[in-house]
C-alpha cells in the first residue's frame, strides 16, 4: 500500500494551507457518507432485483471523487467511468445550491439506477452510463477508457474558447492499459490542454491485480513519456486528493497543460455485485478498511476537536434520510414509457420542405446552365470548409497530415496558411483519439472535422465513434448534441491493396446516431459537406479516392443540401437503378448504353444513405416495377441488401422482377490492376444485371 501521509500535519495545518473550515470539511464528510450509503443501498437493490442489470460500487473510493471535486469551479467539465456514482455524486452536489437542490440531485441519480423516467437520463443510462450534461458532467462510460479521449477534446474545445475552464477525467488502472491512455495523454501534452487525470488505483482491473498488468507500480510513473507531471497520492485521504488535485488543476488553469494523479484507494465490494473476489485475500481487506476514508475523517476532526461527537452523527443521520428519501422517490417514480423508445436517438432535423423545394430548384439549375463554373471534387470540398469556417468560429479541422500536406489527396491544402494551427490541427497518427476529441470537443461547445486518411482506418476509432459520439446524446437522455463530422475516403482505383481501397459505409450504417453520407459530384460534395457541419449529430462523410479530380458545374457561394434527400440523377420508366458514390458513373454509363436499344433506366442517387431518402426510390419502383441495386462494397452485408429488404417492406406488390445487387466481390482489395478491377462492379456488368430483370 501506498505510504500514508495523513500524520506529518494536523488538520488545523491544512484547512490554513488549502483556505478550509469546519464547514468544508463537514461538507466532505457528508458528501462521502452519502456516496456509502448510497453504494451500499444499491448493493440492497440489486440483491432485490429493483435494480436492474450491472452496477459497479463506488463505496471505499469516496475520497477521491469527493476530494477531487472539491478543487473545481462550478463551471468545470468532468468525465467519468462505468464506476462512476460517486464523481456524479460529488460533482453534482457541488452544484447544487440549496438543501433540496441537493435532495433533488440525489432522487435522479438514485431513479436513473432503478431506470426510472425520472431520472438524469430518463432511465436510459442507468448505472454506467450516468450523466449530467447540462451541469458539465459530460458522463460516464460503460467502455473501459472510453471517455479518456472524450475527456481530452473537452479540454480542447475549452482552450480553443479560450476559457479557463478545467476538465478532470476520471478512470480506473485498467484503463492505464488501453490504447485510449496512451493516445489521449500523448495529444493532450503535445497540445498543452487543460485536462487532469486521475487514475483510481483500486489495485485490480476487474480480477486481475495491477501487479500483473503492469511492469511499473505506479501508472504515475508513465507520466514521463509525455513531459507531464505525475503523482502518486494516497487516494483514502481526502485532503490529500484535494490538494494534490488542486494544484494539478490551477496548473492547467494557468495554460501549463495536462497532469497526470494516481489515487491508491481500494473498492469495498467486488467489480461488480456478482463478484465473489475470490482473489483478495479477507486479511488485505481488512488492512485497508482500517483506512476507511470516512472513518479516518471522522477520528481525526474529533482527535483534532474541530468536530464534536455529536455534531459527526448529525452528518451522518442527515446523509441517511437523503438517501432513503431518494430511494423512496426512485422506486415510486414511474417507468418510461415504451413509446418513447425512439426519442433523442437523433438531434431534431433543421430542414424544412422550403429548403428542399429550393434545393431542388437549384439543382435543375446547375444541371441545366452551361456557363455554370466547373470545380473539381477536392476544390468544392475544400471551399465547404472555408465557408464554415469563415460563418461559424466554432468550426476546426483537425487529423492526420491536414496541414502543410493537406490531408489525404491534398483536400485540405491551403487552409492552415489562411485559419492557422489552432483551427486546422495535425494530430499524431492516432485515430481513436481523433474520433474521440472529436466527440468531446462537439459536446463541450465546438464543431469539429475530423479527417481519418481512409475509411478502412475507421474502425480503428469505432469505440469512440460509435459508443461514445453516435451513442451519448441518447444514452443522457437526450440533453446533448454532439455536432462532428468524420470526413474518411474508400474505394478502390489506385492499387493500394486491402487495408486502403474498401468501402466499409455499412459498418456505419449500423449504429443508432450516426448519419451517413457519400457525395459523387463536386456539387454534392460542398453542399452535403456544409449541411453536415451544420447538423447537430455526428456524420460519417466518406468521399471516393478516385472522384478529388472529377470535375462538375457548382455554384458560387453559399448552399446547403438537406440530409436524407435522393437525387434523381436520369429518369426512365423500365428500370430503376440505385447507385451511389463512383457507382453512380458507372450506373449512368449503363443507361447510356442501354438507351440505343430502347431501354429506359431511371438513375437515383441517395446522396445520403443514412438519413435515407426512401420514398423517392419506392416511388420510382412503383412506377418501373424493377430494381437493380449497385454498389463497390462487398455484397455480404452491404447497403444495397438494407435497401432491398427496406422496399420488400413497403412496395413487394409493385415488383415485377427480382430485385439483383451488383456489388463488390466478397474477398479483400487485391492490389493487381487486373484484379483489382474485377473485385468491383463494371459497367457490363451493370448492363447485364438490369437486361436480366426485363
Amino acid at each position: 500500500m501506498v505510504k500514508r501521509n495523513t500524520s506529518k500535519k494536523n488538520l488545523q495545518e491544512i484547512m490554513q494551507e488549502e483556505g478550509l473550515c469546519k464547514d468544508d470539511l463537514l461538507n466532505y464528510l457528508r458528501q462521502m457518507l452519502e456516496i456509502r450509503y448510497f453504494e451500499e443501498t444499491v448493493y440492497e437493490l440489486l440483491g432485490k432485483n429493483l435494480i436492474k442489470g450491472a452496477s459497479h460500487l463506488y463505496a471505499g473510493e469516496e475520497a477521491v471523487a469527493v476530494g477531487a471535486i472539491s478543487a473545481l469551479r462550478d463551471d468545470d467539465l468532468i468525465t467519468s467511468t462505468h464506476r462512476g456514482h460517486g464523481h456524479c455524486h460529488a460533482r453534482g452536489d457541488s452544484l447544487a445550491k440549496t438543501p433540496q437542490e441537493k435532495q433533488e440531485h440525489l432522487n435522479k441519480m438514485m431513479a436513473e439506477l432503478c431506470g426510472r423516467a425520472t431520472g438524469y437520463c430518463k432511465g436510459r443510462g442507468g448505472s454506467m452510463h450516468i450523466a449530467d450534461v447540462e451541469r458539465g458532467n459530460l458522463g460516464a462510460t460503460g467502455i473501459v477508457g472510453g471517455n479518456i479521449p472524450v475527456a481530452t477534446g473537452a479540454a480542447l474545445a475549452v482552450k480553443m474558447q479560450n476559457q479557463d475552464r478545467v476538465v478532470l477525467c476520471f478512470f480506473g488502472d485498467g484503463a492505464s492499459n488501453t490504447g485510449n491512455f496512451h493516445e489521449s495523454l500523448n495529444l493532450a501534452s503535445v497540445w498543452n490542454l487543460p485536462v487532469v487525470y486521475i487514475v483510481e488505483n483500486n489495485l485490480y482491473g476487474m480480477s486481475v491485480p495491477f501487479a500483473k498488468a503492469s511492469k511499473l507500480p505506479d501508472v504515475a510513473a508513465r507520466a514521463c513519456a509525455y513531459g507531464i507531471p505525475g503523482e502518486v497520492v494516497d487516494g483514502m485521504d481526502v485532503l490529500a486528493v484535494r490538494a494534490a488535485v488542486r494544484k494539478a488543476v490551477e496548473r492547467a488553469r494557468r495554460g501549463e497543460g495536462p497532469s497526470l494523479i494516481e489515487c491508491k484507494t481500494y473498492r469495498w465490494f467486488g467489480h461488480s455485485r456478482s463478484d465473489p473476489c475470490v482473489y483478495r485475500t479477507r486479511e488485505e481487506e481488512e488492512q485497508w478498511k482500517k483506512c476507511d476514508p470516512i472513518v479516518v475523517l471522522e477520528e481525526r476532526m474529533k482527535a483534532e476537536s474541530i468536530a464534536t461527537e455529536e455534531e459527526i452523527l448529525d452528518v451522518e443521520r442527515r446523509a441517511a434520510t437523503a438517501i432513503k428519501t431518494a430511494t423512496d422517490f426512485a422506486l415510486n417514480s414511474p417507468l418510461p414509457h415504451p413509446s418513447e423508445l425512439y426519442q433523442d436517438v437523433y438531434a431534431p432535423s433543421k430542414t424544412t420542405a422550403a429548403d428542399i423545394e429550393a434545393e431542388r430548384q437549384l439543382r435543375q439549375r446547375v444541371r441545366s446552365d452551361p456557363s455554370m463554373r466547373q470545380i473539381p471534387y477536392w476544390q468544392a470540398i475544400n471551399e465547404a470548409l472555408r465557408e464554415e469556417m469563415d460563418r461559424d468560429p466554432r468550426v476546426f479541422i483537425m487529423g492526420e497530415d491536414v496541414g502543410i500536406y493537406g490531408g489525404a489527396y491534398g483536400v485540405t491544402r491551403g487552409l492552415i496558411e489562411d485559419y492557422g494551427p489552432e483551427r486546422v490541427r495535425d494530430t499524431p497518427i492516432s485515430e481513436a483519439i481523433i474520433g474521440g476529441a472529436a466527440v468531446g470537443a462537439a459536446m463541450a461547445g465546438m464543431r469539429p472535422v475530423a479527417e481519418i486518411m481512409y475509411v478502412d482506418f475507421t474502425p480503428l476509432a469505432m469505440d469512440q465513434i460509435a459508443n461514445q459520439g453516435a451513442k451519448n446524446r441518447y444514452m443522457f437522455g437526450g440533453k446533448t448534441i454532439v455536432p462532428m463530422v468524420i470526413r474518411t475516403e474508400g474505394g478502390t482505383g489506385r492499387s493500394i491493396a486491402a487495408h486502403h481501397s474498401q468501402s466499409l459505409e455499412a459498418l456505419w450504417l449500423h449504429f443508432p446516431g450516426i448519419y451517413v453520407v457519400m457525395p459523387a459530384t463536386p456539387y454534392d460534395a460542398k453542399g452535403l459537406l456544409k449541411a453536415a457541419i451544420r447538423d447537430d449529430n455526428p456524420v460519417m462523410f466518406i468521399e471516393h479516392k478516385m472522384l478529388y479530380k472529377v470535375q462538375g458545374p457548382v455554384p458560387e457561394g453559399d448552399y446547403l443540401i438537406p440530409l436524407g434527400v435522393a437525387d434523381v440523377v436520369r429518369e426512365g420508366s423500365d428500370v430503376t437503378v440505385v447507385a451511389y458514390s463512383r457507382m453512380r458513373y458507372r450506373a449512368l454509363e449503363a443507361a447510356d448504353i442501354l438507351a440505343k436499344e430502347g431501354i429506359s433506366v431511371e438513375v437515383i442517387d441517395p446522396r445520403t444513405l443514412k438519413p435515407l431518402d426512401l420514398e423517392t426510390i419506392v416511388n420510382s419502383v412503383k412506377k418501373t416495377g424493377r430494381l437493380v441495386g449497385v454498389t463497390e462494397a462487398y455484397k455480404t452485408g452491404s447497403f444495397i441488401s438494407e435497401l432491398f429488404t427496406l422496399v420488400n417492406e413497403v412496395a413487394f406488390d409493385y415488383l415485377d422482377a427480382p430485385m439483383v445487387r451488383v456489388a463488390g466481390a466478397d474477398v479483400p482489395i487485391p492490389m493487381s490492376e487486373p484484379l483489382e478491377a474485377a473485385a468491383i462492379p463494371s459497367t457490363e456488368q451493370i448492363v447485364a444485371a438490369i437486361r436480366s430483370i426485363l
